[in-house]
């Protein structure tokens, strides 16, 4: 497979939304570059006294609409390209669903899992400490992301009221409830991809009932959507996270695989799975709905062309190259894009940041109200722009619905230097 890189292809995707737009070149070239893009070494002393260097970054993409706003993950794979199109899609997912914000990015480049709780604990306020001057309530409000969570969220909040002599728990969201967190936020991703695959079906006039799903990640957001689309009746077949796939063809009780990755660390050797095979080969299957919900890049031009799946949902940021998307389009495959499918974790972000900002906390099941409400009006929005202008795929509509909300901001605001 070759590698793609992510800031391009979310350039490519601007592109393509811009031919439906009537937009001035240089202010769509203005949306594809980041305002600002931190980058520091940051220096830990280690459990055995070495001190030990980790490259971490923050991109603060566009705040047309609002505070910078996105998650911060630990991975041996960080790059500054990679912060910079993920704080890109996070502008065009925030305007997508019509919350607030603008997008922001962070991460360390680091794998967590050779780290222990106190060095990762000392690793993160020390990358707190350098984020100090650029994130706050009204500026800047990170997020878990990939290998972080409640305990890195919290963390960060403490070292920020620490050095700033404050208390602002809306400095960053994700946070424990007993933190300042917010009810709903550990689901919320998952339960946006369900909400955004029962509405593509419900489009499409097919029943999900018994249909077959594929998920790629059984992560946070892999195993709730797989979840909560197997309480719609859906038919979960396959899952994987990077230990491989499994398989049964009767489908699997994705409750119980959760429990068994949790125990075991992996989905390899589930006991109710008939066949295990690698993650490319659950990306091909002959599916009615394949959930990628890994990492960017899943699946590129090339492998796009043994894509069996009917409808594709994506839970994770950047599954598809913008190759794949051009072959899946081709196939007329309907791809729901990740600014509006995985979209409710900012989204409840964004709930978690008006409460700590109202000091007033919302039930669970408000929060899922809500959410519901704010994801289907922009499938609605989506489908709307997808049909008046004759867009070729879902993807172009969620961004040209995104650009113009973004571009409408900018003029209105007027540019001074």
């Amino acid at each position: 497979m070759t590698e793609t890189n992510p800031f391009e292809s979310l350039q490519e995707q601007l592109d393509d939304a811009s031919e439906y737009l009537d937009v001035r070149g240089d202010v769509l070239e203005r949306l594809k570059h980041p305002e600002r893009v931190l980058e520091t070494t940051l220096s830990v002393e280690m459990d055995d006294g070495t001190i030990e260097t980790f490259k971490a970054f923050r991109s603060q993409f566009n705040g047309d609409r609002g505070p910078y706003k996105g998650g911060i993950r630990y991975h041996p794979g960080v790059s500054r390209d990679e912060v910079k199109a993920l704080s890109g899609w996070m502008v065009y997912k925030t305007a997508v669903v019509d919350v607030p914000y603008g997008g922001g990015k962070g991460g360390i480049v680091i794998d967590p899992s050779e780290y222990s709780e106190a060095e990762l604990e000392r690793i993160t306020r020390a990358f707190a400490t350098e984020l100090r001057v650029f994130i706050g309530e009204d500026k800047d409000i990170p997020a878990p992301d990939v290998n972080t969570g409640q305990r890195e969220m919290n963390w960060i909040k403490d070292t920020y009221e620490k050095l700033e002599n404050t208390t602002a728990p809306g400095v960053i969201t994700g946070k424990a409830l007993e933190n300042g967190g917010s009810e709903g936020r550990v689901e919320a991703t998952g339960r946006s991809t369900m909400f955004a695959a029962r509405e593509v079906f419900d489009y499409l006039d097919r029943d999900m009932e018994d249909a077959t799903v594929a998920v790629q990640g059984y992560g946070n957001a892999g195993s709730v959507a797989a979840k909560l689309i197997d309480d719609l009746g859906a038919n979960v077949v396959a899952v994987s996270d990077s230990s491989g796939a499994i398989y049964n063809p009767d489908g699997f009780d994705t409750r119980d695989v959760k429990d068994f990755k949790r125990e075991t660390g992996s989905v390899s050797g589930y006991d109710g799975a008939t066949e295990e095979f690698t993650n490319e080969e659950l990306l091909t299957m002959d599916v009615d709905l394949l959930v990628p919900a890994a990492l960017e890049n899943a699946i590129d031009g090339d492998l796009a062309h043994d894509v069996e799946a009917d409808i594709v949902v994506e839970a994770a940021n950047g599954p598809l190259t913008p190759d794949a998307d051009d072959v899946l389009t081709e196939k007329d495959v309907h791809v729901v894009p990740d600014i509006l499918a995985n979209a409710g974790g900012v989204t409840v972000s964004y709930f978690e940041w008006v409460q700590n900002r109202q000091r007033f906390q919302w039930t669970e099941e408000r929060v899922n109200e809500e959410l519901e409400a704010i994801i289907t009006d922009a499938f609605d929005a989506m489908i709307d722009a997808y049909e008046a202008n004759d867009l070729p795929n879902l993807r172009t509509a969620a961004y040209v619905v995104a650009v113009r909300r973004v571009v409408d901001s900018y003029e209105g605001s007027g540019s001074w230097p």
